[in-house]
């Protein structure tokens, strides 16, 4: 295998972000009014890359201002059309006199050019109906830093529906954090944030563009540089997974044992399918040979099934004892139709082996079983293993992490799944991949990645029985082959995803291994 860390692009929170901003400033490198106006000539490039029509005829634009910097950005964007021959009218929400103080600058520059109205409902509501043919809204209201919900969204989202939205940096009303829409108490929080087609943002894209709604609700995202330092490889920065071909290629000129050897291990009589696609798609990834370990009830039906798989008996703790004795088994999947009792004691046993190093998936049953005692499994686990939860599954092993995750933000940004699967995974001593439309994936040292199957990657067809089986046999061989498990974890979201979308519609669990071969051919094969 070749290759250093999982490749990924940063993904700023909110603070990591005014922080980098303070940087450049500080040092005397840009004022805030140099990076407002950088962002600003962003936002205008990004409307005629994304529309170039829009740049050949000066059209009509309607600009939102906020009472904070992202206004200020909008007053930019406005002089920038202006000066361009557009027709633009602004609306600032809240009093001028209470913009900061870069923010105010521009509120007077644009005041040379055109008069600022006050944005309530009542203005905005008669609005489209006066000036129909405005073809462009551009949301300046709240950018990164917004913790609340805002009142006048609801009526504007109506009317700009049918219309091209931009918003700059974040959609309005949405957390820049975690992704989640501020809205009412009561009411559908959707209604509480504009909708973008396009959002421009700046210097690297937010969590929150990334995680929950923020995907759908961000419409396509923008990066546009402003000027501020590169992104340090520093640990607290969260990464978007981005798959590194070259940790898919096979040893060249080794043996089937210099790819990994793996065991999954597999439930009784009629409850060995999510095993067995555990087990096929840890073949198909790689690993040099995989081992089905199952009850003697069991073994019959699994021989009728499986032809490139091995099949060991393995009835209870002590037999895979002895099967671990093996020294070639590199990695072990433990919980696809395992059953919680069997889990249970087979976990156990698998933790506690004098036989190392040993990688560990533990999934399904294998979670399940330890819901009521989620500290003794947590005790026996070490850095060398890879927890594939969904939601209900980590809610039951982390049910306080959950309760902040799923509480509502009363002060400051809200808790984002990034804060949560880093907490767990320190709590646990190991690599945790949080499963969902935003598949988070954090280590015991703080490293998070985040895999977004939203927007271009969308993949609904992964919503069908087994293929999280699938996904945790992956990780399995990726960890054979000598992954680490946060790379492992990483780089089987990625390819979980790749083969829904090469296979599409109608895609069943069993199609996921079976379209492995295509999906790493392609990357091998790419530039």
């Amino acid at each position: 295998m070749k290759g250093g860390e999982i490749s990924a692009v940063g993904l700023l929170s909110a603070a990591q972000m005014c922080a980098a901003e303070a940087q450049v400033i500080n040092a005397g490198k840009a004022s805030g009014l140099d990076l407002m106006e950088r962002a600003g000539c962003g936002v205008v490039e990004a409307i005629f890359e994304t529309w170039p029509e829009m740049g050949a005829v000066p059209a009509h634009a309607l600009v939102l201002c906020g009472p904070g910097n992202n206004g200020g950005d909008g007053f930019v964007v406005a002089r920038l059309l202006k000066e361009l021959g557009w027709t633009v009218d602004v609306f600032l929400l809240g009093a001028p006199e209470r913009l900061p103080r870069d923010a105010r600058v521009n509120f007077e520059r644009w005041l040379l050019l055109g008069e600022v109205k006050s944005l309530n409902d009542a203005a905005i509501g008669g609005y489209f109906e006066e000036n129909p043919e405005t073809s462009i809204v551009i949301d300046a209201l709240f950018g990164t830093g917004l913790s609340r919900p805002f009142h006048p969204v609801a009526a504007l989202q109506c009317s700009i529906e049918t219309r091209r939205s931009v918003s700059i940096d974040v959609p309005s009303g949405l957390c820049s954090d975690s992704g989640r829409y501020l809205g009412f108490e009561g009411e559908n929080p959707r209604e509480g944030c504009i909708r973008a087609d396009l959002t421009v943002t700046f210097h690297a894209r937010k969590l929150g563009h990334v995680l929950g709604d923020g995907a759908i609700g961000s419409g396509h995202v923008v990066v546009k540089d402003i000027g501020l330092a590169p992104l340090a490889c520093d640990p607290q920065i969260a990464r978007e997974v981005v798959l590194d071909a070259r940790r898919l290629e096979k040893v060249q000129g080794g043996h089937k044992f210099s790819n990994g050897s793996a065991l999954v291990l597999s439930g009784g009589a009629g409850k060995s399918g999510a095993a067995r696609l555990a087990a096929r798609a840890a073949l198909r990834i790689g690993a040099g040979m995989v081992t089905l370990g199952a009850p003697h009830c069991a073994q019959g039906e699994i021989a009728a099934h499986i032809t490139a798989l091995m099949l060991i008996r393995i009835e209870d703790a002590a037999d895979l004892e002895i099967a671990l004795g093996d020294a070639r088994i590199r990695a072990l999947c433990i919980g696809p139709g395992l059953g919680i009792n069997r889990a249970h004691a087979l976990v156990r046993a698998a933790l506690g082996t004098r036989h190392a190093p040993l990688r560990v998936v533990l999934d399904a049953d294998a979670l399940s079983a330890f819901a009521d005692e989620p500290h003794a499994l947590f005790d026996a686990l070490g850095e060398t293993c890879v927890l594939t939860p969904h939601f209900g599954e980590f809610t039951r092993l982390f049910p306080d992490i959950a309760a902040d995750l799923n509480a509502p933000a009363e002060q400051g940004l809200a808790y984002s799944k990034v804060d949560a699967v880093r907490a767990a995974a320190k709590r646990a001593g190991c690599t945790i991949l949080l499963k969902g439309v935003d598949t988070v994936i954090g280590d015991q040292t703080g490293r998070c990645a985040v895999h977004s199957a939203q927007g271009a990657r969308a993949a609904p067809w992964l919503a069908t029985a087994g293929s999280g089986d699938v996904l945790a046999g992956i990780i399995t061989g990726l960890l054979a082959r000598g992954l680490t498990p946060f790379d492992a974890a990483c780089t089987g979201a990625h390819l979980h995803v790749d083969c829904a979308l090469a296979f599409g519609p109608g895609l069943i669990a069993e199609d996921l291994p079976e379209i492995l071969p295509k999906v790493l051919k392609q990357h091998l094969e790419a530039p």
